[in-house]
């Protein structure tokens, strides 16, 4: 009975493909694009596409580039053809023309991701960047308590624009400034509202995307489905975003900011905090970023010591966040003099957000898309279930110091709060109850990059006992090509897929994979990660 289900859906897709009357050419066809693009559009499209031949080329391909380690690196290909669209009709032109000449699409919006896939490529299939940096309006309603972004804002420049209509409004979402609103959004997004207010992708009330076919469709337009896809599922296996409307929380006019630090007393600290920290009021946010310093009362001969930073705001006083923290957490020690009561703009432009730079910053910093530094790194994720062990911390830590000074962070994410009454399958991010924290672990990409990749998936490979399995969970937005990749062309396994589809989605994934089969059965949008199109032959 399964197989012959299986068999019906794969005639309706069938169909679908055929109603398409895509124009397929035996390869990539670069020049043609560009033909069609000019002929497609009575725009100024010329001055926004760059080739290679171009001056401009290479500081518009890397402006946006927040990841240097892919930047000229070895194995990647860099686009073909970049396209900076200022108008949605040249957003569907670059689709049509792009599928008419078999070129695939990569679409960036704030080029964090950590595998680069948005701006290159481990193929060798020359490819359009779409580079969404001119439709970047935030217009945001304080009555309504809405915003609508466009696909290319940053979180600075959403932040920055909110604040400018109301001082008590946010849009739960994270802390670093120059990511892109759209990339955050498409891989679920967390930040320090999570435990009150939920995922970026929770806080999403209606969305535009150019189709395959060059449609531009709303929530009701895509139908429900799509709209679950693209909130957390990976927006570019789907289509292309152009703006989202985005539902805004209330915030006090005041709240508590903190940062502290911990360099003794590591287990006895940590142990308690990963059962204690979810089950805290929603109103506190509280993350732990571990790295290594040097310290003088080191007995090591390096002079390291591993250091816990404790980072976060609480929705309230100060006096009342000290009273959480001396009946709950009373191994951190936290003083009053260490809680800081500030807006909230303030909040996320000073250092409990962001303790490795000044806390002299403006709300217009924000419009600054290059504020940030650019940091090459290698970088892992996961979710853990149970908390762990005493002896696997202290080897945790004694991990932590086979690297130098500063060249290693993991950080531990409580969840809890509001995330433990969403089921795994409201969004296709799954993470929800029953997670206690994520674990992100990165070194930086410097010195001796063939060891530093060498530890970081030792360290991986440590926490293996200690992490979720069955799959083990990885989080989409820290795209990893260790879990598997796809191919470049031809038909992509599900089998093969799903090492990597279920380590993000769950079971999840299996729904991505039926949306994704009847609004792009062609499999149009495609990269390494991208959420395959239902394969029964190769699968059977």
């Amino acid at each position: 009975m399964k197989t012959a289900l299986h068999f019906l859906f794969f005639l309706s897709v069938v169909t679908i493909c055929s109603s398409l009357e895509l124009e397929w050419l035996e390869s990539p066809n670069p020049t043609g694009f560009l033909r069609c693009l000019r002929s497609s559009t009575t725009d100024h499209i010329n001055q926004l596409t760059f080739t290679s031949a171009n001056s401009s080329y290479t500081d518009i391909y890397s402006f946006s580039a927040r990841n240097p380690r892919f930047l000229n690196a070895s194995g990647r290909l860099s686009p073909a053809v970049i396209v900076t669209p200022s108008a949605e009709s040249q957003v569907q032109a670059v689709v049509i023309c792009a599928r008419k000449n078999d070129m695939q699409i990569r679409t960036r919006s704030g080029g964090h991701d950590f595998e680069g896939l948005s701006y290159s490529s481990t193929y060798t299939r020359p490819f359009v960047l779409l580079d969404m940096i001119n439709l970047r309006s935030v217009i945001a309603d304080p009555v309504a308590k809405t915003a609508i972004v466009q696909a290319g804002a940053t979180l600075g420049e959403v932040y920055y624009w909110i604040n400018r209509a109301s001082g008590t409004l946010a849009f739960p979402a994270g802390v670093w400034s120059t990511v892109g609103a759209t990339g955050l959004i498409c891989g679920g997004g967390y930040g320090p509202l999570r435990r009150k207010y939920g995922f970026a992708a929770d806080n999403v009330l209606d969305a535009r995307i150019v189709d395959v076919r060059g449609n531009i469709l709303d929530r009701k337009g895509m139908g429900e489905d799509l709209f679950w896809a693209i909130r957390g599922g990976s927006c570019s296996s789907f289509g292309v975003i152009l703006s989202w409307k985005l539902n805004l929380v209330d915030v006090p006019s005041k709240l508590t900011i903190f940062t502290v630090t911990r360099e003794e007393r590591q287990t006895e600290i940590m142990y308690p905090f990963q059962t204690i920290a979810p089950v805290l009021p929603n109103e506190l946010d509280i993350r732990c970023r571990i790295s290594t310093v040097r310290n003088n009362a080191s007995t090591r001969a390096d002079g390291l010591v591993v250091q816990l930073g404790f980072t976060g705001s609480y929705l309230g006083s100060a006096e009342e966040a000290l009273a959480i923290f001396d009946s709950r957490l009373p191994q951190l020690r936290i003083q009053r003099s260490e809680l800081q009561e500030v807006t909230w703009i303030e909040a996320l432009m000073q250092s409990s957000f962001f303790p490795f730079f000044s806390a002299n910053y403006t709300p217009e910093n924000f419009l600054d898309r290059t504020f940030l530094a650019d940091i090459p790194t290698k970088a892992k994720s996961d979710f853990v279930r149970s908390p762990i062990s005493v002896p696997g911390l202290n080897g945790l830590w004694d991990k932590l110091l086979e690297v130098g000074e500063g060249e290693t962070t993991v950080i531990f994410t409580p969840y809890g709060g509001v995330l433990d009454s969403y089921p795994e399958s409201t969004i296709p991010f799954p993470n929800r109850a029953g997670t206690l924290f994520m674990i992100y672990a990165r070194v930086l990409w410097v010195g001796n990059t063939t060891q530093k990749l060498e530890w970081i998936r030792s360290l991986h490979d440590y926490l293996t006992p200690y992490v979720s399995s069955n799959p083990r969970r990885a989080y989409y937005n820290y795209d990893d090509l260790d879990l598997g990749a796809n191919p470049a062309t031809g038909m992509i396994s599900n089998i093969a897929a799903r090492r990597w589809g279920r380590s993000y989605f769950n079971n999840n994934f299996n729904r991505l994979i039926a949306i994704k089969t009847l609004v792009d059965p062609v499999n149009f949008f495609r990269h390494e990660q991208t959420v395959p199109t239902f394969s029964l032959i190769q699968d059977m």
